[in-house]
């Protein structure tokens, strides 16, 4: 029956192991969660006219090569463990869905951080040792995010995990590879990116929080109840528009890092969904954090590099 159920949520066309059930099995929507820190990044560097093209580019792949693999290790192991069940109210997940084995799924994840890892070898050969630990601490947590004897995402930790390694770590890491140091900005700038790229994990939590239950998940919303979830959700949010806020204000940046507040009349129906709608209602809400987090760092990236 659950097989059945899986079944009638597959995309029409998407075959057993064929490169659209891969493609769906990366989450092609969440790897702006990878992308923008580096582009932040990448725009610190500009502005400290330390912009280095292949560098960058390493940086770029090798932070969304880390994303597939923690997707793709986030698929298997919320199988495994009972998480993912047919009664799953989120996008469609390949594992649970049949549509690839867990051992190619696993494989997958495998040779995505091998990639990665091979990039992190020449960003440490440009920029020194500290990136390649950066960079394997980042591999073993994407793992250690569902994966392993204490999985981060069941134990509350989830959170903080994407708000440091996909904010500060991210954009961080991404500037000290080009520039060879890590200036105050960088660490202000890595707030609102850190900021959005949980709101996009706490959207999921508050969706699934019921499965959670069942799965022994204990996500915060989980822990602390809906109410928690929602006001994390807001003050992440609130966070991401305050900061450029003080950037300016602080003299850091000039008038153009005001730019991301013109996805405000984005981000307010998110929070007014996040607050009113529950379970599968909150499948778009997700979807279009996401794409906040693509429009306000873009628009973050514009104002910083002036």
């Amino acid at each position: 029956m659950s097989r059945q159920r899986a079944a009638q949520r597959i995309p029409e066309g998407v075959q057993k192991n064929s490169v659209k059930a891969w493609i769906l099995a990366t989450r092609p929507a969440t790897l702006t969660v990878g992308l923008i820190p580096v582009l932040v990044g990448c725009a610190i560097a500009r502005s400290m006219h330390a912009l280095r093209i292949c560098p960058a580019l390493a940086a770029l792949f090798g932070a969304i090569f880390i994303q597939i693999g923690t997707n793709l290790a986030n698929d298997v192991f919320d199988y495994e463990k009972g998480a993912d069940t047919a009664e799953r109210l989120g996008p469609l997940r390949v594992t649970q869905a049949g549509l690839i084995a867990p051992h190619n799924v696993r494989l997958g994840m495998y040779i995505s951080f091998a990639l990665a890892t091979v990039l992190g070898l020449y960003l440490t050969w440009s920029a020194g040792p500290v990136i390649l630990i950066i960079g394997l601490l980042s591999i073993a947590s994407g793992i250690a995010y569902t994966g392993g004897p204490y999985p981060l995402g069941y134990n509350g930790l989830g959170d903080l995990f994407v708000f440091l390694f996909f904010g500060f770590v991210a954009v961080c890491g991404t500037v000290f590879v080009q520039a060879g140091s890590v200036p105050a900005l960088a660490v202000w700038a890595s707030i609102p990116v850190g900021a959005i790229a949980t709101a996009v994990l706490v959207v999921n939590n508050l969706r699934d929080g019921p499965t959670d239950v069942v799965a022994g998940k204990r996500t915060l919303v989980v822990r602390f109840g809906r109410s928690f979830g929602v006001s994390e959700y807001v003050g992440l949010v609130m966070l991401a528009y305050v900061v450029p806020v003080l950037l300016m204000m602080t003299g850091q940046c000039g008038r153009a890092v005001l730019l991301p507040l013109m996805t405000l009349p984005l981000a307010l129906p998110l929070v007014r969904s996040v607050s009113q709608d529950s379970g599968a209602q909150l499948n778009q809400t997700l979807a279009k954090t996401a794409q906040l987090l693509l429009f306000h760092g873009i628009l973050f990236a514009i104002g910083l590099a002036q």
